[in-house]
């Protein structure tokens, strides 16, 4: 993958999160954040400013972005659907759910659908294990997901 240096604005905006952040201890994970925040997604090209701020290789810079689940390299729907993929949820007919709500949506994890009203996500465990399965809109949690929840999820998401 050719990788385009990052455009003057971005640049900037990427150094300004770094400026932010570089001075706190382990310094990575409120970067990724950081940027995360100001663009929605991390940028790709952002990795390479990261590491060399850092002095860390562009390796280290994309191990730690991709190891951990809520970082993005691409901007998000409108709405992002967290569903619980934990034991708990899954014991509890979490795999049903998910059937039916990559059938509704027409999408799989990390991926939005084609009118960019949502992005579904994989989550391990939103603490809702007495309520499985559960499942996060937009940082508002569901339990108990049945048939009927999942369509109120999916109307919510098409409006």
């Amino acid at each position: 993958m050719s990788l385009q240096p990052a455009s003057t604005e971005v640049t900037e905006r990427v150094a300004s999160v770094i400026d932010a952040c570089k001075g706190l201890e382990g310094p990575m994970l409120p970067i990724l954040h950081g940027l995360q925040e100001e663009f929605g997604y991390v940028p790709p090209e952002a990795l390479p400013i990261v590491a060399e701020a850092l002095n860390i290789s562009r390796a280290e810079a994309h191990g730690v972005m991709t190891f951990y689940h809520d970082y993005r390299t691409h901007p998000a729907g409108r709405h992002v659907l967290k569903v619980c993929r934990a034991e708990a949820c899954q014991a509890s007919g979490g795999d049903m759910v998910l059937v039916q709500l990559q059938a509704k949506l027409g999408i799989g994890f990390h991926q939005t659908t084609s009118d960019d009203a949502v992005t579904l996500e994989p989550v391990y465990c939103l603490g809702l294990c007495a309520c499985a399965p559960a499942a996060m809109l937009d940082g508002q949690v569901f339990g108990r997901l049945d048939a009927d929840v999942i369509d109120e999820i999916v109307d919510e998401v098409r409006r």
